[in-house]
């Protein structure tokens, strides 16, 4: 392994674990607890490659304080899971980036999420049908085993048609993937929901639709959400020991 290499890592692991403990700081254990543990990883992996002693006492004594920690939000999270308490916020800020559903979601999902609950009103227009496909295209490629998606959204009184059309060719495409789509409409849902069947619960104020409409059509941000400018808005993450159903 080159020492490039090994400097890459380094500042990777630096990248990370620095970004852990400002979410740490700021109170969202989960999300931090994650970036701990990539860290953690990555300062493993350079330390396999480090020849120089002092440096490997350094990075041993390092990693033994960063585990220590990410053992101790485990388990104050694993406490506040089980007493029903956990509530973690999120603030979106306006023009922020770096917000894609697989940046969000990705702490809160797990092996064992096999089902997951979509309810939102505004998941009608084409720009919202897309939101959702790409909310679907993220479960796929998570590290879970989704098998069953269910849709609570209201019907689009004057296209309805275009939005009928979009969510059967999105309900084909996931069966032929082996995910189930259940969808329902409502003409009275207002609040917006995502609940995962390993108990955590997100609620984003704009529901999916938080994402800005790209300055062009190649634009950064248009395929790439992680660079596609948000809307303001806040979202509010809970744990449930019992995940209720639509």
């Amino acid at each position: 392994m080159t020492q490039n290499h090994v400097s890459g890592m380094e500042a990777s692991a630096v990248s990370v674990l620095k970004r852990a403990v400002e979410l740490d700081q700021g109170g969202r254990f989960q999300e931090s607890l994650v970036c701990y543990q990539e860290g953690i990883q990555l300062l493993l992996d350079a330390l396999k490659a480090v020849k120089d002693d002092p440096k490997k006492v350094h990075y041993r004594a390092k990693i033994k304080g960063y585990m220590e920690r990410a053992e101790q939000i485990k388990v104050h999270v694993n406490q506040l899971k089980e007493d029903g308490k956990y509530h973690e916020q999120i603030k979106i800020p306006e023009d922020a980036t770096g917000y894609s559903y697989g940046m969000l979601f990705k702490p809160y999902i797990s092996g064992a999420l096999s089902e997951v609950w979509v309810e939102d009103p505004y998941i009608r227009h084409i720009h919202q049908l897309y939101n959702f496909l790409r909310f679907c295209e993220m479960l796929l490629k998570a590290a879970c085993q989704v098998k069953t998606i269910h849709l609570l959204t209201s019907q689009d009184e004057v296209e309805s048609g275009q939005q009928t059309i979009a969510l059967a060719e999105v309900k084909q495409s996931l069966q032929a993937q082996g995910v189930s789509l259940d969808l329902q409409y409502s003409s009275t849902i207002h609040d917006r929901e995502i609940r995962f069947d390993n108990g955590w619960i997100i609620k984003i104020g704009r529901g999916l639709d938080y994402f800005k409409k790209p300055k062009g059509r190649f634009s950064l941000g248009y395929c790439d959400y992680d660079l596609r400018q948000c809307q303001e808005t806040t979202v509010d993450i809970f744990h449930t020991k019992h995940t209720k159903t639509l």
